[in-house]
């Protein structure tokens, strides 16, 4: 049985091509860095004093500049290739995290910010379509995995030793190293990984059955898939930027704590997403189904911490968040890319990703409010029921999809 399971665990892996493989230590190098992120509500409202009004603000901004970094990287994609956008924007960001520790106004920080993120995520429809260069069509969800592999292992990895830093030293090393990943994995891209141009053909052109899509703001279908997406980042975000308070102030839990609950998520995702997507894709298990399930779980998540006050629930919200992010992610991913005739690559995974901006713009002032004026066991139950709204929205899609278009693209 151990032997089993470990070859149907090394069976997940194989078939990805080498780029792929040096792609995802690129990228847990960065996202080993970014530790930054989960401690930024703390480190705002703790070492500057600024208010939980203050800090929605400035997770608004964060989300503003993510929105137009996400579609000026959408149309740089298209116009001068992936690999000098993604480039160019970890370099700089890494030297724009730096340089965040100098920051001590909240009109400042508000700025710096919104600058850091219009720079910083540029590179995140680049690396969707770079998958498209350096992975086999029948390999794009498993490459979108390992990619996220990555990504979460990173991020198991960073809190934990960012609550480390703040223990031992204090929050400015944590600005410092974010920086100094940033740059590292970049310079890492450029010697290892060559520049490559694609020519394939997506699953919708292949499609006999499919209409054809002149532009995207005509694609009906997929604008309700990006309200989706828009509802489960808004969801998702508040793990990043609430959920810290609330271990804090409410279950008085340390810094180094927080990392370690907040590591339970990556080092899950690590363990088991990869054979997860090996196995639904070998069982031919419908995506949208999938996807549907998994904001039922994001629900969950949040409406499971209002029925205890017991410590032991964050592990439960925690271990469902996970759950349904590792069904989640991948098949949206997959969804959007697949879903981009040839050529508007970049502008379906800009407007995939600036739906996850609009999240950012909005979740963390919506919580940091909702928590400021009536306590967190009401932002709890907006979060589970804006879960279920986005689930219903995911029934409709998939009937939309099938008697509009007489095939869904991701079964």
């Amino acid at each position: 049985m151990v032997k089993k399971t470990f070859n149907n665990y090394q069976n997940s892996f194989k078939g990805l091509s080498k780029e792929v493989w040096w792609l995802a230590l690129i990228t847990f190098i960065n996202r080993a860095g970014t530790m930054v992120l989960p401690f930024l509500s703390l480190y705002l409202t703790e070492n500057l004093k600024l208010s939980l009004s203050q800090v929605g603000w400035i997770m608004s901004s964060f989300g503003l500049g993510s929105l137009l970094g996400s579609y000026l990287g959408g149309k740089l994609t298209d116009k001068i290739g992936f690999y000098r956008v993604m480039f160019w924007s970890l370099l700089t960001t890494g030297f724009l995290f730096i340089s965040l520790q100098f920051i001590t106004t909240f009109i400042g920080f508000v700025i710096g910010m919104f600058i850091t993120m219009a720079i910083a995520d540029t590179f995140r429809p680049a690396m969707f379509v770079s998958l498209k260069a350096y992975s086999k069509p029948e390999n794009q969800t498993r490459s979108l995995t390992l990619i996220r592999l990555a990504i979460n292992l990173g991020f198991s990895f960073g809190p934990f030793l960012g609550g480390m830093i703040i223990a031992t030293l204090d929050y400015s090393g944590l600005f410092w190293v974010d920086g100094i990943t940033c740059i590292v994995a970049i310079l890492l891209m450029r010697i290892v990984l060559k520049q490559k141009k694609f020519h394939l053909k997506t699953i919708n052109q292949n499609s006999e059955n499919e209409i054809q899509i002149t532009s995207v703001y005509k694609d009906k279908p997929y604008w309700v898939f990006l309200v989706v997406v828009f509802l489960m980042g808004f969801i998702f975000l508040q793990l990043f930027t609430t959920m810290p308070l609330y271990y804090k102030n409410v279950h008085h839990l340390t810094e180094v704590e927080i990392g370690l609950i907040m590591a339970i998520n990556g080092f899950l995702i690590f363990l088991f997403e990869m054979p997860l997507i090996h196995y639904i894709e070998k069982k031919l298990l419908n995506k949208l189904k999938i996807i549907t399930w998994s904001l039922v779980l994001f629900a969950l998540s949040f409406l499971v911490l209002d029925v205890s006050t017991w410590s032991g629930v964050l592990i439960v919200s925690m271990l469902l968040i996970t759950l349904g992010e590792m069904l989640a992610f991948p098949f949206t991913n997959n969804f959007a890319m697949n879903r981009a005739p040839e050529g508007k690559e970049g502008r379906y995974l800009a407007l995939y990703t600036m739906a996850f901006s609009m999240a950012h713009i909005f979740s963390a002032k919506t919580g940091m409010e909702i928590i400021a004026r009536f306590g967190f066991d009401i932002n709890w139950y907006l979060m589970g029921s804006l879960g279920l709204i986005a689930a219903l929205l995911m029934l409709w899609l998939k009937r939309m999809l099938t008697t509009s278009e007489g095939i869904i693209k991701i079964t």
